[in-house]
């Protein structure tokens, strides 16, 4: 272990880097942090090299013995995923904050002061610094505008879960909060979630990169490793953590929808049809109970159509729709659209026009989200406004009055 030198301060960000066979990304990575205008003085760094065999920890010591940047260093066995070097490397942690940087990514130049600034001001326990990917896709939704507080429910923010945040240390240390290393994925969104549900508010900064995403051109990243029951873990954990801190409701559903959709529904994809058939039927045991404690029709309308045919064919234990649903996206077909009265519907598979003989509910084939058929833009019908009883029945009197009004005149005698 390299001993940290010693500072007279509190520092503001404690950088804790889990590293495992990270060369040579490990060098830009740590290049970013030194690079940060934040400056050497408010920052220490936590590094944890996890068994590596490539030369990952005698860089991460060889750095520490020449940066200004205080530095602590840890070599121990491999422990077979990112949660035990985090969650060391936050025992460790001094800073008021701490940000859990991977050794594969790097930083933008201000991301730890712009994020330090926003944490400040704000008074939340979660800052968001824009994301985007190197050498693979990264999520864009979230990153319209900075946001002092971004609302949970409303905003999709629930779609960044990675551990690559801001997070504010008492928040971790007074809520006990570590990740959960029986999970072999998945476990920074639990982490995330919690920290999102139970800390003071979440901020975002949108008008700078402050974290460039890299994508390995060896492969070797743990998001694209394990089997699908490691991915029923990470989906059935989420879902438990948020059914336990939400009540039942139009909140909770709007948190549901990123399990669902992102973790359990990839499972269920076009993929499926060319799966063994004893693979089909295991996924569809191991998501049986999670459809049943936490599917919602009201959820479903949040959703895209063929995303919710194929979990409502789910939810009814229907594998051989889902099956047919799953072949459609295969085959890259487009439904055709189909208005009724004030709706819209996409005829995918089972479809029925009469509505007498539909194996699904017609309901769901509405589109009630914006959706792209043959690359045109779909919107969902605007609901018509509501008029209000007081106003219905003022003009309802005006015309009664009207109409008296307009009435010939009896003739006197």
């Amino acid at each position: 272990m390299a001993d940290m030198p010693r500072t007279n301060h509190e520092p503001d960000v404690s950088v804790i880097i889990g590293a495992y066979d990270a060369m040579p990304y490990l060098v830009r990575c740590l290049e970013s942090v030194e690079a940060q205008t934040i400056g050497a003085g408010r920052l220490e760094i936590v590094a944890v090299d996890d068994g590596s065999t490539d030369g990952t920890g005698a860089y991460l010591e060889e750095f520490a013995a020449r940066t200004a940047i205080p530095m602590r260093v840890v070599r121990q066995s491999n422990s077979g995923g990112p949660s035990g070097p985090r969650n060391l490397g936050l025992e460790l942690a001094r800073g008021r904050y701490v940000f859990f940087l991977d050794a594969d990514d790097y930083f933008g130049e201000e991301a730890l002061e712009r994020m330090v600034a926003m944490g400040d001001r704000a008074g939340t326990d979660v800052v968001l610094g824009k994301i985007v990917g190197v050498n693979r896709g990264a999520a864009k939704s979230m990153w319209k505008e900075t946001l002092d507080h971004a609302d949970l429910y409303e905003s999709n923010i629930k779609f960044t879960l990675s551990a690559q945040k801001l997070f504010r240390r008492d928040l971790l240390v007074r809520l006990g909060m570590r990740f959960d290393e029986k999970l072999m994925t998945g476990e920074d969104a639990l982490f995330t979630m919690e920290a999102y549900l139970r800390g003071n508010g979440v901020s975002v900064v949108a008008d700078r990169t402050c974290y460039y995403l890299v994508g390995r051109e060896d492969g070797n990243q743990m998001t694209k490793k394990g089997d699908h029951r490691r991915r029923f873990d990470s989906a059935r954990a989420l879902m438990e953590l948020i059914a336990g801190l939400v009540p039942p409701g139009p909140r909770r559903d709007s948190l549901m929808v990123r399990p669902f959709v992102i973790t359990l529904l990839p499972q269920f994809g076009p993929g499926l049809v060319n799966q063994p058939d004893a693979v089909r039927r295991e996924k569809a045991a191991l998501a049986a109970p999670l459809m049943d404690a936490y599917w919602t029709p009201e959820l479903g309308r949040r959703l895209k159509v063929h995303e919710r045919l194929r979990l409502t064919a789910l939810a009814r234990g229907r594998l051989d729709l889902l099956l047919d649903i799953a072949a459609f996206l295969r085959d890259k077909k487009e439904p055709e659209v189909v208005r009724k009265g004030d709706r819209i519907l996409l005829a995918y598979p089972h479809f029925d026009r009469a509505g007498r003989g539909s194996v699904l509910p017609k309901r769901a084939y509405e589109v009630t989200v914006t959706e792209r058929v043959g690359g045109r833009r779909i919107e969902p019908p605007q609901p018509k406004p509501r008029v209000s009883l007081v106003r219905r029945v003022v003009r309802r009197a005006r015309r009664t009055a009207l109409s008296a009004r307009r009435a010939p005149r009896a003739h006197r005698v």
